[in-house]
């Protein structure tokens, strides 16, 4: 029963890498769109904010529609969308006499691909039949890292060889991976996600347990914690050594991705043996540290290590989170999934953008912006330790 979803699992892994790749390509050529379309750095900081708000709207919204339409349906056209994006993003910055209006557009039509699939790619996977689903779920989100870390590696080889300005030609090949995703969805088994075919929980009844409110603040602060640092890292390496950006690229989001990885990865392997909660306390003191490290820290170089550390801490953080409200609410359905989802958005949005606004607001000042994202491990933290308070009144409700 259960090998026959190993194509379903190995296509929501593919998955993760479709998002990895809609979420952390464009960031990639921020400088070049700066340089060579003349847009502003304020402008370039909306780009990050617009595609996750695009997302997270989704994420809003699938609650509506995602159960009527199916998850089959609901995945294909996540790819479409993504696919298509990505492709527009080569043509219609050429067409459009504001080159930035058609990189937006571009951006919107693949983060509503983005947003289904951060909704639909989880449940899917917690549907399949699985001895451990947190090991699962954390193995899952290893291939959103090994999917940034592939798109940078080997995005910079091709800027190195082939030259930045042949960007297009790339954008085209990282479009047919969420082409051949979408045949391989319409031809998968997928498991109802609630067993006894029970409507999941409503809106109305998630929002009257306060241990859901508790793992949706920890989510916002997951997603931020995360992309603060790694939407910038390149950036931040290129301008605060001074070194090239195929070694920024590098040394910066790669060394991030490839860090979060291997603690998911970690997790994945060995979380039967690895008390989930004690594992994302350790991680957020780790975080927590990594950031003091990236803004304080006076060597660039140390700075830079403190970045790779920061990917390394926060990779349990957003698995975690869905594995504790998976075991807390196992009747969350749909609208759990798409809300926490959501929350995980809005902070992948607001962190970036936290960290520009204040970096801009002092100077360009990469560093103090980072500083000022401390506030989101420090609050997941607190959210861990508020959850061991809370597991008594999810006695009081009979999800389980």
């Amino acid at each position: 029963m259960k090998n026959q979803y190993n194509k379903t699992i190995t296509a929501c892994f593919i998955g993760y890498i479709v998002q990895a790749i809609v979420n952390n390509f464009t960031p990639l050529l921020f400088l070049f769109f700066q340089k060579n379309y003349n847009i502003p750095l304020s402008q370039i900081t909306l780009l990050v904010t617009f595609n996750f708000g695009i997302q997270l709207l989704i994420d809003l919204l699938s609650v509506g529609f995602i159960d009527k339409i199916g998850y089959r349906a609901s995945m294909i056209i996540a790819h479409i969308l993504s696919a298509s994006g990505l492709i527009l993003l080569t043509v219609l910055p050429e067409i459009f006499p504001t080159p930035f209006i058609g990189i937006l557009i571009a951006v919107m039509i693949y983060a509503i691909g983005g947003g289904l699939l951060e909704v639909l790619v989880s449940p899917v996977v917690e549907a399949c039949p699985s001895d451990n689903k947190e090991k699962a779920m954390s193995m899952l989100h290893s291939f959103y890292c090994w999917g940034h870390a592939g798109v940078v590696f080997i995005s910079t080889l091709f800027f190195y060889t082939i030259g930045i300005e042949n960007w297009k030609i790339l954008a085209v090949i990282w479009a047919m991976i969420p082409i051949g995703n979408a045949f391989v969805f319409a031809k998968v088994p997928i498991a109802p996600l609630i067993e006894d075919g029970e409507p999941g929980m409503e809106l109305k009844e998630l929002f009257q347990i306060k241990a859901f409110w508790i793992l949706l603040i920890m989510m916002i602060c997951a997603g931020a914690s995360e992309q603060a640092v790694s939407q910038w890292a390149s950036t931040f390496a290129e301008k605060g050594l001074g070194i090239s950006k195929t070694a920024g690229d590098l040394a910066g989001p790669m060394a991030f991705a490839v860090l979060m990885g291997t603690s998911r990865l970690f997790y994945g392997k060995y979380g039967d043996r690895i008390h989930l909660e004690r594992f994302m306390v350790y991680s957020s003191f780790l975080c927590i540290l990594s950031y003091l490290g990236i803004s304080l820290f006076p060597v660039p170089q140390l700075s830079l290590i403190a970045c790779a550390v920061c990917g390394l801490s926060v990779g349990i953080m957003w698995p975690g989170t869905f594995s504790k409200a998976s075991a807390a609410l196992p009747k969350g359905g749909t609208a759990m999934f798409a809300l926490l989802a959501l929350g995980g958005d809005i902070g992948c949005s607001g962190g970036p953008t936290l960290v520009g606004m204040v970096s801009g607001a002092l100077g360009d000042n990469l560093k103090m912006g980072v500083l000022a994202g401390i506030i989101f491990p420090v609050l997941l933290l607190m959210g861990i330790i508020l959850c061991r308070k809370t597991k008594e009144e999810l006695t009081l409700f009979d999800y389980k």
